[in-house]
């Protein structure tokens, strides 16, 4: 497990399913909501500091599908997809997240981690939680050890760059 200090997301392991990942943003909920689910602004944040994102694909609705590429700097591209399956706006997004293998095709989604983003006032901000919920301990453990952690505070830091920067 690891923990961070102000300004950096927490990362703690409740279940052997479950990563849950928690920040304090300065800004208010509807900035970060929008920050996580407008096109031009996940663009800006989804690589982290590990390279470029090259594409996003949001259909933006219950049922709707989601993917994201990244141009890495240290390795082959590297895609994810997934379907949003609740969205309440300001407070909730529920979506899976497919990571596409280098060379993988398509196939079925059912066993894929599902992630709960829920965005809470938190006093002159928003607390936001991110709950993975993994079909296994074993796939728990392989997004843990992929890197995740590492990647996920760059994209933070950048979310909170963008949703205090938002009018």
């Amino acid at each position: 497990m690891s923990t961070s200090g102000s300004g950096t997301a927490t990362v703690t392991l409740p279940t052997d399913e479950q990563i849950c990942i928690a920040r304090h943003f300065q800004a208010p909920p509807a900035r970060v909501f929008r920050v996580w689910s407008t096109p031009d602004l996940v663009q800006q944040w989804w690589s982290g500091h590990h390279g470029t994102t090259t594409s996003v694909e949001m259909d933006f609705r219950v049922g709707g599908h989601w993917r994201y590429v990244i141009a890495s700097t240290t390795g082959p591209e590297l895609a994810f997809h997934g379907e949003y399956l609740d969205i309440v706006p300001d407070r909730k997004i529920v979506y899976t997240e497919v990571y596409e293998a280098p060379g993988s095709t398509p196939g079925d989604d059912s066993g894929a981690p599902v992630n709960t983003v829920t965005l809470e006032p938190d006093g002159d901000g928003t607390l936001l939680t991110l709950l993975v919920q993994c079909t296994s301990k074993e796939l728990r453990d392989m997004i843990m050890s992929s890197g995740m952690e590492e990647g996920m505070q760059g994209q933070m830091d950048i979310i909170e760059e963008l949703a205090r920067s938002l009018a």
